[in-house]
């Protein structure tokens, strides 16, 4: 677990000194002596106190400081996240916040560092969404003690109380792998990743109660731990030489459908006539793709703009910090030429 940081305060009590004694000694000066001076200094460094620079950059000027939001993402590549900022920004400007953008790159320890960093720059609050490898929530706890609201997005953290705006993932995946059924499709497989994910879990719980509610049973062999394009173009050869091989995919995101479907592609198999596909997200690559993509709109940029809503109604007051909000948004099924069309294009 990361250290907690200090603050100027922390080391003058900690020294009987005075703040702005503590101030001098940090920038330097030489009205404190070289003894008392690094003293200050050394037990800032061991106590890994770091200066709080937009503080010390608006301490002498007449400008207000700014009201500044931290946003976590877990990756920049993937559309939904782009989105989510979108929206982010967009609700945060309109209200007179200013947002600061750090990307975990699926890192713990990189999550961790940003979530201190943050703090450290007072930040009013943060919105995130947790890294893959995230199993101890100490740094997000440790925020809610310093009385700075949380707010999660798509992946949230489950061990702790705290707001959160998610699509409703369950439903989303249930009503598509209801719409495959209702295509005639029978052996439905499942790409996705590790089921400690509450997005992952609900997604899955969908597909499985979908395939149940038909009398369809679960076949192990036909769920694949796989969420991106690259492992879904190296495992998808073999699913499909199987004998009984699947007739449809219901993939986490996109870009593993993507994937599912060039690897159809060049295995011989028609899309839809030979094996439907269907993804999760309706990024920019879904309408690039031949055939087109059928997938779930998440509605990315309704979802962040309701992520800095909850938030700012936090830092102002309107809303309680004690008592976590917790948001649905709605899904929509989007037909195209990966599966067949039964007539009935859902709205989730």
């Amino acid at each position: 677990m990361a250290p907690t940081s200090i603050t100027m305060k922390d080391i003058a009590l900690a020294l009987n000194v005075s703040v702005a004694t503590v101030s001098r000694a940090l920038s330097g000066s030489k009205s404190i002596s070289e003894k008392r001076r690094k003293e200050i200094q050394d037990y800032a460094r061991e106590h890994h106190f770091v200066s709080n620079f937009i503080a010390e950059s608006l301490r002498n000027s007449k400008i207000k400081p700014v009201k500044l939001i931290g946003v976590i993402v877990p990756e920049f590549v993937h559309y939904y996240f782009s989105c989510v900022l979108s929206g982010i920004e967009a609700e945060a400007s309109s209200r007179g916040y200013r947002i600061i953008v750090a990307q975990s790159n699926e890192e713990y320890e990189r999550e961790v560092m940003i979530c201190q960093s943050f703090y450290q720059n007072r930040v009013c609050g943060v919105i995130l969404s947790m890294a893959k490898s995230t199993t101890d929530y100490a740094h997000f706890l440790d925020l809610q003690k310093k009385q700075l609201p949380i707010v999660f997005y798509d992946r949230i953290c489950t061990g702790i109380d705290a707001s959160r705006v998610v699509v409703d993932d369950y439903n989303a995946a249930f009503n598509a792998v209801t719409y495959l059924i209702g295509t005639g499709c029978r052996r439905i497989a499942f790409y996705g990743s590790d089921r400690k994910l509450e997005i992952c879990k609900n997604r899955y719980n969908g597909y499985r109660d979908a395939l149940l509610k038909a009398r369809i049973p679960i076949d192990n062999s036909l769920i694949v731990m796989c969420d991106n394009r690259a492992e879904a173009e190296e495992k998808t050869p073999m699913l499909l030489s199987m004998e009984n091989r699947p007739d449809a995919v219901f993939a986490i995101n996109d870009d593993t459908a993507i994937g599912v479907l060039y690897s159809a592609k060049r295995c011989g198999l028609r899309v839809p006539e030979e094996l439907s596909v269907c993804g999760f997200t309706n990024g920019s690559r879904a309408t690039a793709c031949d055939p087109m993509l059928t997938t779930i709109d998440q509605h990315g940029t309704a979802l962040g703009r309701e992520a800095a809503s909850i938030l700012i109604d936090q830092v102002e007051g309107t809303l309680p910090i004690d008592k976590p909000v917790k948001r649905i948004v709605k899904t929509r099924l989007i037909i195209r030429g990966t599966t067949r069309d039964n007539g009935s294009a859902a709205q989730i």
